[in-house]
């Protein structure tokens, strides 16, 4: 499967977030804070070269940073893109919001036909 690079960071951060072991990354780096890549991979049963590749996709979505001393590399969550996910999905409720107002209206007037008949 071919993947083309968005440029539309709510594509870019529920791609990000649409892995478990990201989400699972993300989830530890916001219950502990700031870790370094290696103490990271010890969480997980893989490679330390695929769990760096994990962090980079949360980095390039926004959800992780990496700040790097000497040859230590600490990676910390970034949760301000996911104010775009909220503001999404505020979108979807308001529509959501609108359409059952529109059934609550038309069970009302069949309610009040049926009363006048």
């Amino acid at each position: 499967m071919v993947e083309r690079e968005s440029h539309d960071p709510l594509t870019e951060i529920l791609k990000a977030a649409s892995d478990p072991t990201r989400r699972a990354i993300l989830t530890l780096l916001v219950q502990d804070g700031p870790a370094r890549v290696t103490d990271l991979a010890r969480q997980f049963d893989m490679s330390l070269n695929a769990v760096s590749k994990h962090i980079k996709v949360l980095e390039r979505a926004g959800l992780a940073s990496r700040k790097t001393e000497w040859r230590e590399h600490l990676i910390a969550a970034e949760l301000g893109p996911i104010r775009e996910i909220d503001r999404w999905f505020g979108q979807l409720r308001s529509i959501w919001d609108m359409r059952l107002e529109r059934l609550d209206e038309i069970l009302t007037e069949e309610t009040t036909n049926d009363d006048d008949n």
